[in-house]
C-alpha cells in the first residue's frame, strides 16, 4: 500500500493515481475520509519529530571518502526543516561550493521503538521510501561534525510515497542519478549493519516515535551536483524521487 502527502494531509494513493484523504496520518492509524483527489500533487509524504541518519553503512563509500568502517553505527541528525518533496528544488547555499548527492533507502517508523531487540525490530517499521542525504561535503570536511554539511533547508528530499508492503529490507536496490546518467547503484545487502540492527541501536539511545525517519546510508558513487541538474534516487520496490538542483534562498 502506498501513502503520500498531499496539500490538504496524508492520503492513501491507488494504481489509479487517485488520492483517498486520511484523518490522520497513516502511522497513526489514519482512517479514509471519503474525499478524494484525481491526480494529486505529492508533498513530502513524512512528518517525523527527528530524521536519524546512518554514515559509512556501506564498505565501499566509506573507502571512496577515505575513512575507516565504523565499529558501531555512525549517527547524525538532520533537522525537519530540511525535509523536500518530490520534484521539489535542493537549493544550494551560498556558503557551499560542493553540494553532493546520496541515494538512501529510507525508513518510516510506525510504532514507538525504545531498547527494541533485533529481533524485533521489524514490528516498528511502517513502511520504506527513498530519500537524498543531500550534503555539502566542504562545510562537512571543514567543521568536522556534519550538523551544517547536512542540516541546510531542502537538503533532505523524500518520497515520492511511502510503500508499506517493500520487498526483504536486506535485498533491495538502490540507484541514484543525475541528469539520467547512473552514479551510484547499490544493494542493502552491502549494509555493514542492517535495518533491524539499525533500529535496535538508535533505539538504545533515542525514543523512535510513529513517524520518524530513519536514513540507512548510501552506496558508493556519492558526487557533486550543481545548480540545474536533475537528481534521481529510486529505491526498488518503492518508485523515483526527483528534484532539481537550484541557486539561491527559498522563495517563502
Amino acid at each position: 500500500m502506498r501513502f503520500i502527502g498531499t496539500d490538504r494531509g496524508f492520503a492513501r494513493f491507488d494504481d489509479d493515481g487517485v488520492a483517498h484523504l486520511l484523518d490522520a496520518p497513516p502511522w497513526a492509524g489514519g482512517a479514509e475520509t471519503g474525499e478524494r483527489i484525481a491526480r494529486p500533487t505529492l508533498r513530502v509524504p513524512v512528518a517525523p519529530t527527528k530524521i536519524v541518519c546512518v554514515g559509512r553503512n556501506y564498505r565501499a563509500h566509506a573507502e571512496e571518502l577515505g575513512h575507516d568502517v565504523p565499529d558501531e553505527p555512525l549517527l547524525f541528525l538532520k533537522p525537519p526543516s530540511a525535509l523536500l518533496g518530490p520534484e521539489g528544488d535542493v537549493r544550494y547555499p551560498a556558503a557551499s561550493e560542493r553540494v553532493d548527492h546520496e541515494g538512501e533507502l529510507a525508513v518510516v517508523i510506525g510504532a514507538r521503538a525504545r531498547d527494541v531487540r533485533v529481533e524485533d525490530a521489524a514490528r516498528h517499521v511502517f513502511g520504506i521510501t527513498c530519500a537524498n542525504d543531500v550534503t555539502a561535503r566542504d562545510l562537512q570536511r571543514k567543521d568536522v561534525q556534519f550538523t551544517r554539511g547536512k542540516g541546510f533547508d531542502t537538503f533532505c528530499p523524500v518520497g515520492p510515497w511511502i510503500e508499506t508492503e517493500p520487498p526483504p529490507l536486506n535485498a533491495i536496490r538502490v540507484i541514484a542519478r543525475l541528469d539520467g546518467a547512473v552514479r551510484q547503484d547499490g544493494n542493502t545487502a552491502a549494509m555493514i549493519f542492517p535495518v533491524p540492527e539499525l533500529i535496535a541501536f538508535v533505539s538504545g539511545i533515542m525514543t523512535l516515535e510513529p513517524g520518524d525517519l530513519v536514513l540507512t546510508g548510501t552506496p558508493e558513487g556519492v558526487g557533486p551536483m550543481q545548480p540545474g541538474q536533475v537528481v534521481e534516487v529510486e529505491v526498488e520496490g518503492v518508485g523515483t524521487l526527483r528534484n532539481r538542483i537550484k541557486s539561491g534562498s527559498i522563495v517563502s
